[in-house]
């Protein structure tokens, strides 16, 4: 193949990666990922299939990482246009970030064109090598898994149904398998021919097995109980004004009483609704608790959790990115604090070292840190009683999941809130920071993943949307628009606390180990099978 031919290859995975996950085009939105998750996989094997393993890392990196550049451009409007740093370093973050990314499928690349002249089972190999790939994105560095492939078939009820099983890395591993087939055939080789024609019957079977699970009878047993999100729509750059806090506290109180008005039992509000440590302001924190008496309602409200430690110390007070739980009576109930932070948003990684430059170029970026709550847990929110009692088959209190933004985008972290007893995800998030950009569409997805790997409903409320209520199956039942202030109210099924779990939230990212004693077992018989032959 010519270099000619490879660079136009090169181009088309970069165009068929970005088109494989969801965007928006002026008003209006695309999803593309039905067809563009096959082929971005195919091109890139393609790319670098019959060139030397250092060749085919160069390639494959240069092609991800413009490929992911493209993928992360909203980066520009986070550092930018509400992070107050120059032009240049919205720049240059994008392509900053997306080497995270093309580092290790530089490393896939030239693992996949070794493994093609030394071992058999290339196809295989290539599916559980790119699974290996995204799962270390899940960690190194604290972990950024944003845009895995598995999430382009977000859509895909056959593959959807696979997730309460493998988690979005199984999705990933049929769309690599389905790829890799893809490339094989486009190469014509033949001396793949019987492993292709292996690797079609086990997609196939994944196929069947997902979409029979998809389609299966969903009876949502337990209770119902009506939820409401909550919409603000309070720009990014007007959020933290101390002027409109209290603006932005009764624009959530009238959402409130409107859903309330609707039949909510509970009203979760979005990640900082509102932008200040309620608990340590009496007038907030008293009008919140009357809001609760008011209405009759559970409420969530996404704040600003702080801690005092001992008077004597000269250490500033810690702050937590949480969720104050609010009882139907006015009572405070609980607050959970996010424990999964975001690098260079949340906290500074090397503060010591990187805290002056970092205070030069981006204004706010090298305040105090942000400080992770101490473990995962759910929170039990208690209901507002009828003169009958609590609802047939509920015990007058909801336990919940609230995962905080930044956490939806890790699976294992997700399915330890069902794991330890939740029966439905109170999903907070503030998706202000991207504009209008494809992100919080792509974050809508992830986020219906985790409700498919845990076979739980989702009620979502983002600031600036994508506010929604996502079934157990991860289809996105009720939605908002972007950029609009508003509220959605659901009938919400609740997972009884002894109803059985998932596979999945039983037992994690399962599939990794898989993966590795498949390419571990490849890598045995290649070894044998030479030896015989020599």
């Amino acid at each position: 193949m010519s270099t000619r031919s490879r660079a136009a290859i090169g181009v088309a995975y970069v165009v068929a990666t970005f088109l494989a996950f969801p965007h928006v085009v002026g008003s209006g939105e695309i999803d593309l990922g039905l067809v563009f998750a096959w082929l971005s996989p195919a091109l890139l094997l393609l790319a670098v299939w019959g060139l030397p393993p250092l060749a085919a890392a160069r390639v494959g990196f240069l092609a991800s990482w413009a490929a992911h550049t493209a993928i992360l451009h909203w980066i520009y409007v986070v550092t930018v246009r509400y992070g107050a740093a120059p032009v240049v370093v919205g720049v240059i973050a994008p392509p900053l970030l997306a080497l995270y990314m093309a580092l290790p499928m530089a490393l896939f690349c030239a693992g996949f064109v070794w493994w093609r002249e030394r071992r058999p089972g290339t196809l295989f190999a290539a599916a559980a090598l790119w699974v290996l790939v995204e799962y270390s994105r899940h960690w190194l560095l604290t972990g950024f898994p944003w845009a895995l492939i598995g999430y382009a078939q977000h859509r895909n009820p056959a593959l959807l149904g696979l997730a309460s099983l493998t988690g979005v890395l199984g999705l990933s591993f049929a769309t690599v398998l389905g790829g890799a087939v893809l490339a094989a055939a486009a190469r014509r080789d033949r001396s793949l021919f019987r492993e292709a024609v292996a690797a079609s019957l086990l997609l196939g079977g994944l196929l069947v097995v997902g979409g029979l699970r998809f389609a299966a009878t969903d009876p949502d047993e337990g209770p119902r109980i009506s939820v409401a999100v909550l919409q603000g729509n309070v720009p990014q750059d007007q959020k933290w004004s101390p002027g409109r806090l209290y603006e932005t506290l009764a624009s959530y109180a009238d959402l409130t009483r409107r859903a309330v008005a609707e039949g909510a039992q509970v009203v979760v509000f979005p990640e900082t609704a509102v932008a200040a440590p309620a608990e340590a302001m009496p007038p907030v924190l008293s009008e919140l608790k009357a809001l609760a008496r008011e209405t009759g309602a559970a409420l969530v409200v996404g704040t600003v959790g702080l801690e005092r430690g001992d008077p004597l110390d000269p250490q500033p007070p810690k702050l937590f990115d949480s969720a104050l739980i609010l009882g139907p009576s006015g009572e405070r109930v609980d607050r959970y604090d996010k424990t999964h932070l975001v690098p260079f948003g949340e906290y500074l990684p090397l503060r010591a070292l990187l805290g002056r430059f970092i205070r030069a170029i981006a204004t706010g970026s090298a305040g105090q840190d942000v400080t992770p709550g101490e473990r995962v847990r759910r929170v039990d929110l208690p209901l507002p009683q009828g003169p009958e009692g609590p609802p047939e088959g509920g015990s007058g209190v909801l336990p919940a999941g609230v995962p905080i933004c930044y956490e939806l985008i890790f699976p294992d972290r997700v399915r330890r809130f069902v794991g330890d007893g939740g029966g439905v995800l109170l999903g907070i998030t503030n998706d202000a920071w991207y504009g209008r950009t494809g992100a919080p569409l792509q974050f809508l997805a992830m986020t219906a993943m985790r409700s498919a790997e845990n076979g739980v409903w989702t009620a979502r409320a983002a600031n600036t949307g994508v506010s929604a209520f996502i079934d157990r199956r991860g289809r996105v039942r009720e939605r908002t628009g972007l950029l609009e202030r508003g509220y959605l109210v659901s009938e919400v099924p609740v997972l009884p606390q002894e109803a059985p779990r998932t596979f999945y939230t039983e037992n994690g990212d399962w599939i990794v180990a898989v993966c590795g004693l498949w390419i571990g077992g490849l890598w045995l018989a290649g070894g044998l099978l030479r030896r015989s032959r020599a």
